[in-house]
């Protein structure tokens, strides 16, 4: 009898429900009580957007998500001629497109948003990191934001199209039969969501009610950093490896040993295949095998093979070098990668600036997102891959109009999500094209406010899947992909 963590409450067959608990807090069976249980996919509605253009266009995704939030007056909708107190320090420069003009300090962006589509009235009622509502649509996101385990909790955008390709729902015909093995459908650099955070407590991008089964799977990187955070530098020969906690120098022949140790407690206690922390731990087990097994994917986390010339120019940051290897993992085939600039130790290290605002985001934010994100779509335009990829850049909101002092240094910006910015590009969307407008002050979203349920809407119409269908989670209970939103048709093409 095969015996876990040396317990010998073993009664009957049957582990005592304290037991699996208890596994399941040292990530043993993932999360019991709630992990994608009884889950079935639930009719459609009877109207659907299938009949709008551009349906099912994308065949793969790349989701850049900027984590804390960036101010739209210092991005992509300055306000020149507002007070020194709300235009800030920063000057304006032209772009590639006539009368668009965007923060000085992104200078390779305006030489690409002929590729893009740039709305500038993104809007809703949430000034919180509201991650959760934004990658899930989910409305009750202010209860249960810093929980993201809650059973309340809507699972990501890529974890619904995985959990669909599984059941054959997507555009492409692809289920887990047909899908290459080893290539997973839902990928995340550069860690999970919040790892390296205090608190680590951000939710998002889990799998929320359909269980850990469909979180993402995640990297990891290894290498140095030169100046303390990741995000500003990284040395070149850094590189991504996933993220099962094993040694980088494990074999395929120790792989296949610890699959066989693991096989036996599937044989000991088969009992335990009717719960279902047990399966979502399977399945995302055998995912992580595939994936470490399976060279092609596993090859494209190997950025070092990329010429230094082309690694430059995305950026030695983490951000950077995360682009360039979702660029290669789209190449693999993986269906959706997710790219996180993420808070990495105090929450305000990310885009959350609450204070030293204008420092930070001259010195580096906006010099890394500047070269990583222009430099993403000129490669991704050179081999291809934009015909048919979505690349959705987000973030959960905006910052204020008028900066704050704080006592934790020079004055910031606080949240603010009544205006702010987003870009889209690829998969058919109209490139040199800005929707929607703010006031003078870049406080309200005056011309087509648009809500992130919108913008999840379309994403699932260019992925092929219907925004109005819904899920049932259990105790038989339908639970919409989106709650409300529509399709934003001026990013159909």
């Amino acid at each position: 009898m095969l015996r876990v963590l040396g317990s010998s409450r073993y009664q009957h067959g049957l582990w005592q429900r304290r037991e699996l608990l208890r596994a399941g807090a040292f990530g043993l069976l993932g999360l019991p009580g709630f992990a994608g249980t009884g889950l079935s996919l639930a009719n459609e509605r009877a109207s659907s957007t299938a009949e709008l253009p551009g349906f099912g266009r994308a065949k793969q995704c790349l989701v850049l998500y900027i984590y804390g939030a960036w101010s739209q007056l210092d991005t992509f909708d300055p306000k020149p001629d507002a007070p020194a107190e709300i235009r800030g320090e920063f000057g304006t420069i032209d772009t590639c497109l006539s009368g668009v003009r965007i923060c000085e300090h992104l200078p390779r962006v305006a030489s690409v948003l002929d590729r893009c589509t740039l709305i500038r009235s993104m809007s809703h009622p949430w000034n919180i990191h509201s991650a959760a509502y934004t990658l899930t649509g989910n409305p009750d996101t202010e209860r249960i934001e810093g929980r993201p385990r809650h059973p309340d909790q809507w699972p990501y955008f890529g974890g619904v199209i995985d959990h669909l390709g599984d059941h054959g729902q997507l555009a492409d015909g692809s289920h887990s039969g047909q899908q290459l093995r080893g290539i997973p459908r839902n990928v995340m650099l550069p860690w999970r969501q919040s790892f390296r955070a205090a608190p680590n407590r951000r939710a998002g991008t889990f799998g929320g009610f359909l269980g850990p089964a469909y979180d993402p799977l995640w990297t990891n990187f290894r290498g140095e950093a030169p100046l303390g955070d990741p995000f500003r530098a990284v040395t070149a020969d850094g590189r991504f490896v996933f993220d099962t906690g094993d040694s980088p120098q494990i074999t395929l022949d120790a792989l296949d040993r610890r699959r066989s140790l693991l096989s036996q407690f599937e044989e000991q206690y088969a009992s335990l295949q009717n719960c279902s922390a047990p399966h979502s731990f399977n399945r995302h087990r055998e995912r992580a095998y595939d994936f470490l097994s399976t060279p092609q994917v596993r090859d494209a986390l190997r950025i070092d093979r990329e010429p230094l010339a082309l690694r430059e120019e995305y950026g030695l940051t983490l951000f950077g070098q995360a682009c360039l290897s979702a660029r290669r993992l789209l190449e693999s085939g993986v269906k959706l990668v997710t790219v996180v600039w993420d808070e990495f130790g105090k929450s305000d290290e990310s885009w959350d600036t609450h204070h030293d605002h204008h420092a930070r985001m001259k010195e580096f934010l906006l010099p890394g997102f500047d070269r990583a994100y222009s430099a993403l779509l000129r490669d991704m335009d050179r081999r291809g891959l934009l015909d048919d990829t979505l690349v959705l850049c987000l973030s959960e909101h905006g910052r204020t109009p008028k900066f704050y002092a704080t006592s934790a240094g020079a004055p910031g910006r606080d949240h603010w999500s009544r205006a702010y910015c987003q870009l889209f590009a690829g998969a058919g969307i109209p490139g040199g094209q800005v929707i929607g407008r703010s006031d003078e002050t870049a406080a309200y979203a005056t011309d087509r406010p648009i809500d992130p349920k919108d913008i999840l809407c379309t994403g699932y119409h260019l992925l092929g899947v219907d925004p109005r269908r819904e899920l049932m989670a259990s105790p038989g209970r339908p639970v919409p992909l989106v709650g409300g939103g529509e399709v934003v048709r001026e990013l159909l093409g």
